[in-house]
């Protein structure tokens, strides 16, 4: 039994040795310069920790409340022209590197945006672009709200068939039928949604780095960021990582109590068949949420193209460096999904032979470790795993040659709690059907994974490889600490070229880092509709 179950331990204990490594570096630093380690928890640290918390409370907000309204109006019209046109575009930030995403907010709201000379007429003044919390804000609603909208339509849409019915049998109108049919399905809901986006806004890296515009806009993996590579001051990172992890803990275990899911799929179901609001003043009042969040959403992404295709991609198509960092950001994420579908193959099948064997008995606390402690690795955000190894790695010379095996490691294990949602349903229900089969038949090794388990396993493998390799093509929080010359992904690549105001160029390498993901995305919707 223990040697079925090695694959599942050697997972769990490759997951630690990434984590608990990453904590031994910070410990290690801590303890040689304890007295630097202590003092700096100073005014900057309370301030950059309350500029964390201040911009993901206010981000959760502006993200959230519109999206009740645009769920609500999106649940009243499920059959208007149009209607999964809108949910498709709202699927499209989900897959959008943050980079990609914070450059197309430049690109319409910036000091040189589409939009910068009508913004110049209205003020009276020269438009100086959207930089610090209002820029924050502004990209991470443009993250979260169709996140929110997605979630909170699914909520509206498990209410019961009787219970519409009995609204309209009832005369309800709008009022009551929010107060007595919609308001209990959302505010059911709705923490759990609430704390999802103020979690992702906890761990904005990215986003800040880019659109923070100085010390007054700076949260606390920002500061790990510049600690490290600009002022190379270990005990300021060390307790900015401390920090970091407290909130990030703080949040989780919050989001747990309400009930929350840290990896929410952001699916659409069938729509429940509920009376259909006609009327010019109903459908007024429903049109004007769902339009101007459709012009919210898709006018970055419009910019991105406009911008994109304004750039001179000849050029770029025949770059050496942007080959480079074309290849490198495809392999390494290539080799972060290999380690993940290893990972939670590893995970799942562990698991799975561990309940069959205890028959119904209560689950013991490797069974849960495998169960659902992949998904507290998300509670260490990539930059602080990256700090933490960066430190413990610098006494052994050139740490900057080690970006590609902490990228790919740190990568596959971050996307392992999305590749297990996917994976572990599908496996589990194999398992339940051919185990005996399989047994009286004797297959076993090779043969069962070439008659039974791949033809099952190929799609929901599929799904979980293109999406792994999605979230590591656009990741820069690690490559932001180990990149250099040598080594350049495509994130890295376009944040040096903004670096050198080569803007023209790094709304290019973003057109084109978002067609990859976009690929990949849609290679994973593929794979999870292909039938078997």
């Amino acid at each position: 039994m223990t040697s079925r179950l090695f694959p599942g331990i050697l997972a769990l204990v490759a997951i630690a040795i990434l984590v608990g490594g990453a904590f031994v570096g910070l410990i290690v630093e801590a303890g040689r310069d304890f007295s630097g380690a202590v003092g700096a928890f100073d005014p900057y640290l309370l301030r950059v920790a309350r500029f964390t918390l201040w911009q993901a409370a206010l981000s959760t907000l502006v993200s959230v409340i519109p999206a009740i309204f645009v769920a609500r109006a999106l649940a009243r019209r499920p059959d208007f022209i149009g209607r999964r046109l809108i949910l498709a575009l709202f699927a499209v930030p989900l897959a959008l590197p943050a980079i990609v995403a914070a450059l197309g907010v430049l690109a319409l709201l910036g000091r040189a945006g589409l939009l910068a000379e009508p913004l110049s007429a209205l003020t009276g003044a020269r438009w100086q672009g959207i930089y610090g919390l209002s820029g924050i804000l502004v990209a991470h609603a443009f993250f979260n709200l169709p996140l929110a909208t997605r979630l909170l339509l699914q909520a509206l849409e498990t209410v019961p068939n009787d219970r519409w019915r009995l609204a309209s049998q009832l005369g309800f109108g709008p009022w009551a039928t929010f107060r007595f049919v919609e308001w209990p399905v959302l505010r059911a809901s709705l923490a759990g949604v609430t704390g999802l986006v103020f979690m992702l806004c906890v761990t904005s890296f990215t986003i800040v780095l880019i659109l923070g515009g100085g010390p007054r806009a700076t949260t606390l993996e920002v500061a790990i960021y510049q600690a490290l590579r600009f002022d190379f001051d270990p005990a300021r990172a060390v307790a900015l990582v401390a920090v970091q992890v407290a909130l990030t803990l703080a949040a989780v275990l919050a989001l747990r109590r309400v009930g929350g899911n840290l990896v929410a799929d952001a699916t659409i179901g069938i729509a429940a068949r509920r009376p259909v609001q006609r009327g010019w003043a109903g459908g007024g009042a429903d049109g004007v949420p769902i339009i101007l969040a459709l012009l919210f959403v898709a006018a970055p992404m419009a910019a991105i193209v406009i911008s994109g295709l304004r750039a001179d991609l000849m050029r770029l198509a025949g770059d050496p460096a942007v080959h480079a960092a074309t290849m490198t950001s495809l392999q390494l994420s290539a080799l972060a999904a290999c380690g993940t579908l290893l990972l939670a193959v590893s995970l799942v099948r562990a698991r799975q032979r561990m309940e069959a064997a205890r028959r119904g008995g209560s689950a013991g606390m490797l069974e849960r470790a495998m169960d659902t402690g992949a998904g507290f690795v998300l509670v260490v955000p990539p930059i602080v795993v990256g700090a933490g190894w960066f430190i413990l790695l610098r006494q052994s010379g050139n740490v900057l040659a080690l970006a590609a095996p902490m990228v790919v490691a740190v990568n596959a294990v971050m996307a392992l709690p999305f590749a297990l949602r996917v994976i572990r349903p599908e496996h589990d229900a194999a398992a339940a059907r051919y185990d005996r089969l399989s047994a009286s038949l004797g297959l076993s090794g090779f043969s069962r994974l070439r008659l039974v388990d791949w033809p099952l396993m190929r799609r929901p493998l599929g799904t979980a490889f293109a999406f792994a390799m999605a979230l590591s093509l656009g990741d820069l929080g690690v490559i932001a600490l180990f990149g250099s010359d040598a080594v350049q992904t495509l994130p890295y690549l376009l944040l040096a070229r903004m670096g050198s105001y080569r803007t023209a160029d790094a709304a290019g390498i973003a057109l084109m880092l978002a067609l990859l993901t976009l690929i990949l995305m849609l290679a994973a919707e593929w794979f999870g509709r292909r039938r078997t």
